[in-house]
């Protein structure tokens, strides 16, 4: 696929990249020091580092693609455009890191189409780089990683998350029900973007979410199917940039996923 091209000549994985480095020099920055600044709604705050993040992205994003649409959590989270599109969530896992808990992430994303091109996730404190780019590959720190060679459920790592509507996470915790102890284990992340990230690289087996927004999956859809996973809605279609529900795994378990809880509520 032709990616379209900078200002200065760059490719848009450069300037991902860019955005990426930046925003996270801010966030290792706030880490341990950041207060919060307003609450959305019952455990959803933004601290001052969502915002300085957020704003040195969109900045530079700005000078790069000056064209470009930018959608991102904070201040431009209306923004919809069929054309080219940037995706951004400055620190996705706000919760956490103003807790002083370790996992946390910046999630980027180019669109076209309402289709993702290129996927980025960066964990700041590991410093861990996600990135995939369609018809590519999916890379950790530029390293090519394909998603569990995992047959079951029985031998699955299952993630999942609450978000913050309270009828969605009720029902979060039954299919979590349903499947347990037919599991590995079960963890609860705190971070969509790295809950899509971990699934694209193998750490766990599937992951599911069901109060989303697009900057909470528009980089994960990519890294995961690059990674040879798959992203599906609840009613089993390949899930978009604004499917508020989804399941990431690989075939079989995501297969028996949707098997087991097909009688299972997702929404309030």
């Amino acid at each position: 696929m032709l990616f379209p091209v900078a200002a200065d000549g760059r490719s848009p994985i450069d300037i991902a990249y860019e955005c990426a480095e930046a925003a996270c020099a801010i966030i290792r920055e706030g880490f341990g020091r950041a207060s919060v600044a307003a609450v959305k709604g019952r455990g959803n705050v933004v601290t001052e580092t969502d915002f300085a993040a957020e704003q040195i992205c969109m900045n530079l994003l700005a000078a790069a693609f000056p064209d470009h649409a930018i959608l991102s959590e904070e201040t431009a989270s209306e923004t919809r455009s069929d054309e080219w599109m940037w995706v951004v969530d400055p620190l996705d896992g706000t919760k956490n890191f103003s807790r002083g808990i370790p996992h946390f992430a910046f999630n980027l994303a180019l669109c076209h189409e309402r289709e993702p091109i290129i996927g980025l996730t960066a964990h700041p404190l590991l410093r861990d780089v996600f990135l995939a780019a369609k018809g590519e590959g999916c890379f950790l720190n530029g390293e090519p990683v394909k998603v569990a060679e995992c047959e079951s459920i029985a031998e699955a790592v299952v993630a999942i998350d609450m978000g913050y509507d309270a009828p969605r996470g009720t029902r979060q915790l039954e299919l979590a029900s349903a499947l347990w102890p037919g599991m590995q284990s079960l963890r609860i992340s705190g971070s969509a973007a790295l809950g899509f990230a971990f699934v694209a690289a193998g750490k766990w087996d599937i992951y599911v979410h069901s109060d989303l927004q697009p900057w909470d999956i528009a980089a994960g859809l990519l890294l995961v199917r690059e990674a040879g996973g798959a992203v599906h809605d609840r009613d089993g279609a390949e899930a978009t940039i604004f499917s508020r529900e989804a399941v990431c795994a690989g075939s079989p378990v995501l297969a028996e996923f949707e098997r087991r809880t097909a009688g299972l509520r997702w929404d309030a």
